[in-house]
């Protein structure tokens, strides 16, 4: 999976290289920093940063990782929050499009960042993921690696409220009711006067015509007709290229559900393709299942972005969509 939030000490991950939410002077901190020089070890690293001496605010150097079991640390220096009114958001973007760019250009293939700035520099937490989850899908739609955006504890990732409350109101309001794309809807409480059928809906010559399709087969005619490329349905469904090519070697392949719905968010399927979608491949969208419940709301709202859907499973603490 390109993308995977994953709760976790940054210090034990064992990917090539860690980030570290350094100050600019590029000295042992508090926090995520004083965490990150104590478990590689302080003498040392000192002596490495100190060779460096600054790093300006957005930019990012690279160090050995010392003792820790990733193998080199990424120093980037993130913005202390002023309220949004300094430019903030764009240099807390440049931490991470820098960082990564830094890791592209030493051929780095899995990066695992704390949320910077979150901390001691007060930027709101919600504010700070939704520029974190911008700008590493920014980069993992252009370019392949795997990339962690670790959390110590829940209290350390928020949601935004309104996001939040909506997506708890359409669960509320769904739970065990039935798919929703079959559902009739009401045009309001008092008239009972039924609403048209949505223009989404496939008509009877299409779906007669591809009905013996399996997933693959459908997959790929939906990709053809699309126009787009292999490798921007895979980045899109945050998944990994050699699980695609798997699929599309295989006619045959069943891939698993979260995989399936991946892939229909990534061709911007509505929900009566996607339900067709998944058929294929033996599954289907459930009232009683608030995984699905949350995807479908996005595909409602006609937001097919996946890493801020996965950034919206995660805080339910449901599986996240890809591999």
């Amino acid at each position: 999976m390109p993308l995977e939030i994953v709760r976790n000490d940054i210090t034990k991950m064992s990917v090539d290289a860690i980030v570290n939410a350094a100050n600019d002077r590029l000295q042992q901190g508090g926090g995520v920093c004083g965490a990150i020089f104590a478990a590689a070890g302080a003498e040392g690293l000192q002596a490495e940063c100190s060779r460096f001496g600054y790093c300006a605010v957005g930019n990012a150097v690279l160090t050995s990782g010392y003792a820790l079991p990733a193998k080199y640390i990424i120093h980037t220096v993130g913005p202390i929050w002023q309220g949004g009114t300094n430019n903030e958001k764009d240099l807390l973007a440049s931490c991470y499009t820098n960082s990564l760019n830094l890791a592209l250009e030493h051929g780095f293939g899995s990066v695992a960042f704390p949320l910077i700035s979150s901390g001691i520099f007060g930027y709101p937490k919600d504010k700070a993921l939704q520029v974190a989850i911008s700008a590493i899908g920014d980069f993992l739609f252009r370019h392949e690696m795997t990339v962690y955006l670790v959390v110590f504890d829940k209290a350390a990732y928020t949601l935004s409220d309104k996001l939040f409350r909506s997506i708890r109101a359409y669960i509320d309001d769904n739970y065990a009711e039935g798919p929703a794309f079959l559902r009739r809807k009401l045009c309001n409480a008092t008239s009972f006067t039924v609403c048209e059928a949505p223009s989404t809906f496939r008509n009877l010559d299409d779906v007669v015509r591809h009905v013996d399709e399996s997933f693959s087969e459908m997959l790929l005619r939906l990709i053809d007709e699309s126009g787009r490329t292999d490798s921007d349905v895979y980045r899109r469904a945050n998944l990994d290229r050699r699980l695609f090519s798997k699929i599309r070697s295989n006619l045959q392949y069943r891939p698993s559900k979260n995989t399936a719905l991946a892939l229909a968010v990534a061709l911007e399927l509505n929900l009566d393709q996607t339900a067709d979608l998944l058929r294929r491949a033996g599954y289907a969208l459930s009232p009683s299942s608030r995984f699905d419940l949350i995807v479908e709301y996005f595909i409602r709202e006609g937001n097919y972005n996946i890493f801020e859907i996965n950034e919206a499973l995660f805080a339910f603490d449901e599986s996240m969509l890809g591999a």
